[in-house]
């Protein structure tokens, strides 16, 4: 028996290290929902301190009911504060409005509230049970179809190509892999 290469035993640890690095980026995509958390990339600055930009919050869904002054939440604003995408923001007033809760949010960086106050229209709402620096920025990258491509498909086909050539081998010299040749009946 022959002793492997240091090149390819570096190969092969490459190939591991590799496996289990997107191994476990698909266990941080997948094990949240799995587990009934939400989760949302930190795009912007606003929480600064508590958390930064490019952090994957990872949220729990509680009712409404059970919210309390001090929570971050994701929600996305009023139509009229011109605002069209979701604000990570801490709960800093909450009062009672016409039989609802009116909402009050600050970003931890921020000086003063936001501009607006709101009511949550639905039964639940994700709150912020931890973060995750850094790891929002695999998720904006892979959400880009050609990084996606390239970090995914490429892989995907260098396995199918190895695949199609091994079989290709395979069916050429059956007897190196240790397959019986076939032999003329009676000879």
């Amino acid at each position: 028996m022959t002793r492997p290469s240091p090149l390819s035993r570096l190969r092969r640890v490459a190939a591991n290290l590799l496996l289990v690095v997107v191994t476990l980026v698909a266990l941080a995509y997948l094990l949240p929902g799995l587990l009934g958390y939400e989760r949302y990339v930190i795009t912007g600055g606003s929480m600064s301190g508590t958390f930064e930009k490019g952090s994957v919050a990872v949220e729990r869904v509680v009712p409404v009911a059970d919210l309390a002054v001090g929570d971050v939440i994701t929600y996305l604003p009023p139509a009229d504060s011109g605002i069209d995408h979701l604000v990570t923001h801490r709960i800093v007033a909450m009062e009672p409005v016409d039989g609802q809760t009116q909402l009050r949010t600050r970003g931890d960086a921020n000086a003063d509230p936001d501009p607006w106050t709101f009511q949550l229209a639905a039964a639940t709402q994700p709150v912020v049970a931890f973060t995750v620096p850094a790891l929002g920025y695999v998720f904006i990258a892979l959400a880009d179809p050609a990084i996606r491509i390239a970090v995914i498909g490429v892989p995907a086909g260098i396995v199918a190509l190895r695949a199609l050539l091994e079989l290709v081998r395979n069916l050429r010299h059956p007897a190196a892999v240790g397959g019986a040749v076939p032999t003329a009946a009676g000879a």
